[in-house]
């Protein structure tokens, strides 16, 4: 059975071997950058489809003129829609996309939408039944959040494991899971392995493989399970 652990003098993240051999594991940085900070969004829609329209005409080189010219709109009435100041139609947008050789869909990035949130306090998430949830495994769901602008929905619950639960390790459903064991002992199976989880170990792995607790160790058994995968039409 292979397992994964941090050293802590190093944070590397090393994978042991049945044979107990070490291996590193790849490091690859993170593509995303939690750290940015994204521009002001306008919460007016005109205003903030004109400083998209005037950025991009800047990062283009071209002038109020340039862009009367490619697009046959006159100065005015670009300038109007630079200062937020009238609410251009569909088909001038796709013009001034094309003009300025970006998506139509760019101009409307400053808008500030409705983001949500969800605070659920202590001893306050709901107990639901999954679709495919076996005889005592309770679920806790967390939150909750569905169509959003990321387009991925994440379900993150509390899974809890009791003398009553049965085993079931064919589970099997689209995206990706995640889970982090809190109490007990599991022996939780994915494809053709086993893994070892207690408190403080964590998998991740693609859900679509059969999947689930083959072994209860240590009881009760409670631990984090968080499953993403994409939003549907």
């Amino acid at each position: 059975m292979n397992r994964l652990k941090t050293t802590p003098a190093h944070g590397k993240a090393t994978i042991v071997t049945k044979a107990g051999d070490k291996k590193v594991a790849p490091k690859k940085p993170l593509s995303q950058n939690p750290h940015r900070v994204t521009e002001p969004r306008e919460k007016n829609l005109e205003v903030a489809i004109g400083r998209s329209v005037r950025s991009a005409r800047r990062t283009k080189g071209m002038t109020v003129a340039d862009l009367s010219k490619q697009t046959g709109l006159s100065i005015g009435m670009l300038s109007k829609i630079e200062n937020g100041n009238t609410s251009p139609s569909l088909t001038t947008l796709q013009s001034l996309a094309h003009a300025l050789s970006v998506p139509i869909t760019s101009f409307f990035r400053r808008y500030e939408e409705h983001r949500e949130a969800m605070h659920v306090k202590s001893g306050q998430h709901v107990e639901i039944e999954r679709a495919g949830t076996r005889s005592g495994h309770q679920y806790n769901l967390l939150g909750h959040i569905g169509v959003n602008a990321s387009g991925v929905v994440v379900e993150p619950y509390m899974i809890t494991l009791s003398e009553t639960s049965d085993v079931f390790p064919t589970f099997q459903h689209d995206g990706i899971e995640l889970l982090y064991m809190l109490e007990g002992e599991v022996e939780y199976r994915h494809g053709d392995t086993n893994y070892l989880l207690e408190p403080g170990d964590s998998l991740f792995f693609d859900a679509d493989a059969p999947h689930g607790p083959d072994k209860l160790n240590k009881l009760p058994a409670r631990f984090l399970s968080i499953i993403t995968y994409p939003q549907s039409d």
